[in-house]
């Protein structure tokens, strides 16, 4: 029999409007508060019902296709979870095995892959200023094919990871401080640290300390962002962060400590990304396939880096924190001084402290891809849930 918490997470997601049927969902500040939370509220609901045994298969057929322009391990297996939880075939574009490869469009492709496709999920975070314009180009092109009749229905698209944002990792950060703190309305008021961090590495995207500047403000959180001067975000997801602290009340703050980011934080999320200015001379780069251009940016970037080495979360930060028991999260793979490298992110014992959260916020993914893939493909998700929750009752039975 399906627990107490699965009637109480379906009563609350009967409350709650959505309204995301035969859209796309490209940046989470495109859409309502309230829609954020149908979809939180949704996913919790997936989660259990898996957890305690239920199927939340949702169609009889149709496929999810994924586009991966970038390297992936839990975005990719989630989404995979995700189809096959669902009832979905999935089916992954390898573009150097298809015709792209040989000069076919994106109009084109973005058709001949669609015939009985619900879903297609797509990261392209490496070109600054591509990414997301290219959903949209993916998108333009499903709604042509499906106004000209060549397509039966036209799929939605789920971004997974663009160079903008990273909706899927925000959203599940989002539901794991939701289960942490009890609730969303917990979340007023609560201080986030989105702080850089040191890595051996250049050229990681902007996308995820974006997400979390442009979400977490929508829900009166007061928001920290720090990072070394020349490590600026792009200008316009400020702004959007601004926008949102103002009208929910919480509030947004950029320094260059991270000491004074973390200072009485409840949550710290440090992650190293490059900067802004970096990704456009390296997208000009990639554009024109400049190897030795590319070396010389990433030889002077890593020097860079080496200058900020102290952007270490350790736990002097961390006492710096709420109590010294800031909650810390991270997208992973996190680079762990002494572990994956000899100077990174994140100290190994406060990492190893909470290896096991951050697995937990990992873990919500799965479920926020379902929620967005059914809400965007059930005509009535109210009723369709509803429906399921009951087929799990009777199973019971």
């Amino acid at each position: 029999m399906p627990s107490n918490a699965i009637r109480e997470q379906l009563a609350a997601f009967q409350g709650l409007e959505s309204n995301l049927f035969q859209k796309d969902f490209l940046l989470t500040w495109e859409h309502p508060a309230e829609q954020i939370d149908a979809i939180v509220t949704l996913a919790e609901t997936f989660k259990r019902l898996h957890q305690e045994g239920y199927s939340y298969r949702a169609f009889d057929t149709g496929l999810a296709i994924s586009i991966f322009r970038d390297n992936s391990t839990r975005t990719r297996f989630s989404f995979a979870s995700a189809a096959s939880a669902l009832g979905l075939s999935l089916a992954d574009l390898d573009e150097q095995k298809s015709q792209v490869a040989h000069g076919e469009t994106v109009r084109e492709t973005a058709n001949m892959i669609s015939f009985l496709t619900e879903v297609i999920g797509i990261r392209d975070d490496m070109f600054l200023g591509e990414g997301n314009s290219y959903m949209r180009e993916v998108g333009d092109a499903l709604t042509d094919g499906a106004r000209q009749g060549v397509l039966h229905r036209r799929p939605s698209i789920v971004n997974l990871q663009c160079d903008i944002d990273h909706p899927t990792q925000s959203l599940a950060d989002l539901a794991w401080l939701k289960t942490h703190f009890g609730s969303l309305e917990a979340l007023k008021g609560k201080k986030i640290a989105m702080t850089w961090a040191y890595s051996p590495s250049y050229g990681k995207p902007l996308s995820v300390p974006q997400g979390i500047i442009g979400l977490m403000t929508r829900f009166g959180m007061n928001v920290s962002l720090a990072h070394p001067e020349g490590y600026g975000l792009i200008p316009d997801v400020i702004d959007v962060a601004k926008k949102n602290a103002k009208e929910t009340g919480g509030s947004f703050e950029a320094v260059t400590s991270m000491e004074a980011a973390f200072k009485d934080a409840d949550v710290v999320y440090p992650k190293s990304w490059a900067p802004y200015q970096v990704m456009q001379r390296r997208t000009d780069l990639l554009k024109v396939s400049d190897k030795d251009g590319l070396k010389a940016l990433e030889k002077e970037c890593l020097a860079n880096n080496a200058k900020f080495t102290s952007w270490e979360c350790d736990r002097k930060k961390m006492n710096l924190t709420k109590g010294g028991k800031a909650l810390y999260m991270h997208c992973l793979p996190a680079d762990i001084t002494d572990v994956s490298c000899k100077a990174g992110e994140v100290s190994a014992e406060v990492f190893e402290q909470y290896r096991i959260a951050t697995y937990q916020e990992a873990a919500y993914k799965p479920f926020i891809i379902s929620a967005l893939m059914f809400l965007e493909r059930i005509q009535d998700p109210k009723a369709k849930l509803a429906a399921i929750v009951e087929r799990a009752r009777s199973l019971s039975l």
